[in-house]
């Protein structure tokens, strides 16, 4: 008995549980203008055209980067016997970073020298054979003249004095190659002393002291660190192709680095690559974009300066400084929340803004909408401000009888007016848009009442002449009311 008293109760219980949410779901269907609306019209919820001032903007991701920054690598080979610096380390140009072992460097160079000295000695001696031989053929020269020796004699002569020219030709060319090749060994003794080509901070360093590098003059070698200027940092982003059509050197651009998530940092455009980034190429996948710099303008990196003796250090730090090309950059006050300090490959989400327009006529983005007007069919008693019939022509300008498949469709953007409790639908033409609204460069003025929600209502239900109401008395509360015009 009490099995079956149990039994009851649990299904009394789930009948409960789903009459409850039957419930809930015929009210939230009420509400939504889903249910019962009838002829008291189609719940919507409406709003004013407003001016105000619309800027595009662009959002991309990359990562920070210094603007220069260069790879040191060895330009000889041989094992790194001292390390002066750290990871880190700042460094003036023309420091010492790095010394490889020379002896073997210098024992060549002594090798070659003795080289050009050798060169130079066979030089000397065939200078003297040279001259001789010239004597012998000038000699002979007369006495041929004077048909006192045979040709072949005079010819025998003729032949040795070239040949000593050659050979002292030919010894001039030896001394050159064996000076040129003393030139590179003295070059390679001062390879092994690598000195740092600009001011900056050792960003990487790869190497340590003891370890054998690989260096040519001809191919890049073993990267053994990184000089970069951190003073001056920029990020790199990959911008689809659809947006960086839109983008140009110049264009300003607000950046948020991961790891100050509560700041935001003043960038501009400096740089737009030429070609593009393809990832996933011949794939579903495949997207192309193009990397594009914004370097920062507000200051960052830059180390505190050290208050005067004597002097208060002031209690809050500023800085106003002129970046390259000419671009200046605002005098800014950190407060307490200090100088940022930017690392290579922090993350950033920038946004750049490619075009404003100030005073815009402009609605909520999910108020446009698209319609065939082959499809529109007002009602002859349309009060949009053209008859029916003229408004039926209109939409069937592109082409087929009314209802005809075979036609072209004739999609056009519109959005809806609520006026006197009715929808009635405006032709638009819109311009550029920002994250909420939209500019509408004609079609619609100020104080106009448009609909701007249930999204799907605008989407697929709403037609010219519907009947409208708005909830009344605020978000959730009230009772419904006709949809009025903006002077009402």
């Amino acid at each position: 008995m009490a099995q079956q008293q149990s039994a009851t109760q649990r299904i009394l219980k789930v009948a409960g549980g789903l009459a409850v949410v039957l419930v809930l779901a015929l009210g939230v269907s009420w509400w939504m203008g889903w249910l019962g609306g009838g002829e008291e019209g189609k719940r919507v919820e409406t709003t004013e055209v407003q001016r105000r001032d619309i800027t595009q903007t662009v959002t991309a991701f990359g990562r920070v980067q210094p603007e220069r920054e260069i790879t040191i690598s060895p330009d000889v080979p041989g094992e790194i016997i001292a390390l002066p610096v750290e990871e880190g380390e700042r460094v003036q140009r023309g420091e010492l970073l790095a010394q490889i072992e020379a002896k073997d460097y210098v024992a060549q160079t002594q090798q070659r020298r003795a080289g050009v000295q050798q060169a130079q000695a066979d030089l000397q001696g065939l200078k003297a054979d040279s001259a001789q031989a010239r004597q012998e053929y000038e000699r002979k020269k007369k006495l041929f003249e004077q048909e006192m020796i045979s040709r072949q004699e005079f010819e025998t002569a003729e032949t040795a004095y070239e040949q000593a020219v050659a050979q002292l030709r030919s010894a001039r060319y030896s001394v050159d190659q064996a000076q040129a090749r003393l030139q590179e060994s003295r070059e390679q003794v001062q390879q092994t002393s690598i000195y740092a080509p600009i001011g900056g901070v050792v960003s990487r360093l790869n190497v340590e002291e003891g370890e054998r590098v690989v260096g040519t003059d001809r191919q890049p070698g073993t990267e053994m660190m990184r000089i970069a200027r951190l003073d001056q940092m920029e990020v790199e982003v990959d911008v689809n192709e659809n947006d960086v059509v839109n983008v140009a050197n110049g264009d300003t651009a607000a950046v948020e680095v991961d790891a100050y998530p509560d700041r935001s940092f003043e960038g501009i455009v400096t740089e737009i690559a030429n070609s593009a980034r393809v990832s996933g190429q011949g794939t579903q996948e495949q997207v192309t974009n193009f990397p594009v710099t914004i370097r920062l303008t507000s200051p960052h990196n830059q180390r505190p300066q050290q208050a005067a003796p004597g002097n208060a250090a002031p209690s809050s730090a500023s800085d106003s400084a002129t970046g390259r090309a000419g671009l200046q950059q605002r005098e800014a006050r950190f407060g307490p929340q200090g100088m940022p300090t930017f690392r290579p490959g922090m993350s950033a989400t920038v946004d750049i803004s490619t075009e404003t327009v100030t005073d815009a006529v402009s609605v909520p983005i999910g108020a446009v909408t698209v319609r065939d007007f082959n499809d529109v069919q007002p009602r002859p008693d349309s009060t949009d401000g053209e008859s029916g019939n003229a408004l039926k022509q209109r939409a069937g300008r592109s082409g087929g009888e009314g209802g005809s498949s075979g036609r072209a469709e004739d999609l056009r953007q519109v959005v809806f007016l609520a006026e006197e409790g009715e929808a009635r639908m405006a032709e638009v033409e819109t311009g550029i848009s920002d994250q909420t609204h939209i500019y509408v460069r004609s079609g619609l003025e100020e104080g106009q009442t448009i609909v701007t929600g249930p999204y799907r209502a605008i989407r697929e239900g709403l037609r010219p002449g519907m009947a409208l109401r708005t909830p009344g008395g605020g978000k959730g509360g009230g009772e419904d009311r006709p949809a009025t015009t903006a002077a009402e």
